[in-house]
């Protein structure tokens, strides 16, 4: 059933859960927390079917009195995706609990009071989503090997190489890059993850401001990445030339074909933002492009393959975190644990840039003490495998 438009047409016990739901939303959009349109789809879709099962509860509680009880009997009721008896995946249960816990966060400050610990009690009750969670943080990222990190990176060069000829030079055999920008789309936000460490979602959200280029000409100095619900907003220099190279050639092409939208790489030539889907198929299509045969694992492997290269080329592990926009210290360990094992096949080290190209301040000598983020309903889990629809 679909969302009335009016709020007024809900049942008051209904609008009181919406109510907070929108609170944090405008919020979440304001400090650009949330800036995914598919994702603001889901949670709404999400608060709008708790609102409407607890509205019918007797009595019908706030939202502060979802406690464990009944967000286990509302995930119970539940119908899952694969049939009609098949009950939530995990997936969806923790992103819906997730979800509960950041509005609850929320009005809780707003009333300055304590969040209240339903969430975390239903997470103590239930083995196998806290299995699934325990499971997620201790899996070793995926990357691309040796030779496959090399073979992307040349035909990255490749294509910036492409751009610059005349278009008389153009089209040859060997060129790697169509006329069509969407190409010259997909080659520089693959560069920009496994140039300058960029996650998928962060490379969608992205805005054309969002890129600080140098005064008079287009030359990009460095991206701020916004904050996406599971990560703050941080600074990412832009120190390696190819990746620069390509973001210049693409600043210019997007004005050139007069791109509408905001978004530093939309999905249509009006401005539709860059959905999951799209921007998966389009990596396959660039790694299918430079020869690289293994296809599984989205783009996200090239965060990761750009996280343990500069791991391997000697950066303190506290600064490498600020540079990745990370406050999860498990992350940073599930680094750890594969280097440790040194698999054959890891990506080339990449040495520690000079303090002026890297833009930070010298790394304190101890990590710092960063408590993780309640359960992230946007968190880049899902990514390792091919997305579903939506």
């Amino acid at each position: 059933m679909a969302p009335p438009r009016a709020l007024a047409d809900l049942p008051p016990a209904q609008q009181a859960l919406i109510l907070p739901f929108e609170d944090w939303l405008a919020h979440a959009q304001q400090i650009r927390q949330l800036s995914r349109p598919g994702s603001l789809a889901v949670y709404q879709a999400m608060w709008w079917a708790l609102s409407q099962w607890a509205a019918g509860q007797q009595p019908a509680p706030g939202v502060m009195q979802l406690d464990a009880v009944l967000l286990l009997r509302y995930l119970d009721s539940r119908q899952g995706m694969a049939g009609p008896d098949e009950p939530l995946t995990l997936r969806y249960r923790a992103r819906l609990l997730g979800l509960v816990q950041r509005v609850q966060a929320h009005q809780a400050a707003r009333l300055e009071q304590l969040s209240p610990p339903g969430v975390a009690d239903l997470m103590r009750r239930d083995p196998a989503l806290r299995e699934s969670q325990r499971s997620a943080a201790q899996e070793p990222p995926d990357y691309l090997p040796h030779d496959d990190c090399l073979r992307l990176t040349q035909w990255l060069q490749a294509c910036a190489d492409e751009v610059h000829l005349p278009p008389a030079g153009r089209r040859s055999a060997a060129a790697p890059l169509p006329e069509r920008w969407q190409s010259l789309r997909d080659a520089t936000a693959c560069a920009l993850q496994l140039l300058a460490g960029l996650g998928p979602g962060a490379v969608r959200a992205l805005r054309v401001t969002d890129v600080d280029c140098r005064a008079a000409s287009l030359h990009p100095l460095r991206i701020q990445v916004p904050a996406d619900g599971s990560m703050p907003a941080y600074e990412v220099p832009l120190d390696e030339p190819l990746a620069t190279a390509l973001l210049a050639h693409w600043l210019q092409r997007r004005a050139r074909e007069g791109l509408g939208g905001d978004g530093l790489f939309p999905s249509t030539r009006s401005g539709k933002p860059w959905g999951k889907v799209a921007q998966f198929t389009a990596g396959r299509r660039v790694l299918t492009a430079a020869g690289i045969a293994r296809q599984d694992g989205g783009s996200f492997r090239l965060r990761h393959t750009w996280a343990l290269q500069r791991l391997r080329g000697g950066w303190p592990p506290e600064q490498l975190a600020r540079r990745l926009g990370i406050i999860d210290p498990g992350v940073m360990a599930r680094y750890r644990r594969l280097l440790d094992e040194a698999p054959a096949e890891l990506p080339p080290p990449r040495p520690l840039p000079g303090p002026s190209a890297e833009g930070l301040p010298p790394a304190s000598p101890e990590a710092p003490d960063l408590p993780g983020p309640p359960t992230a309903p946007d968190a880049p889990i899902g990514e390792a495998a091919a997305p579903g629809a939506g």
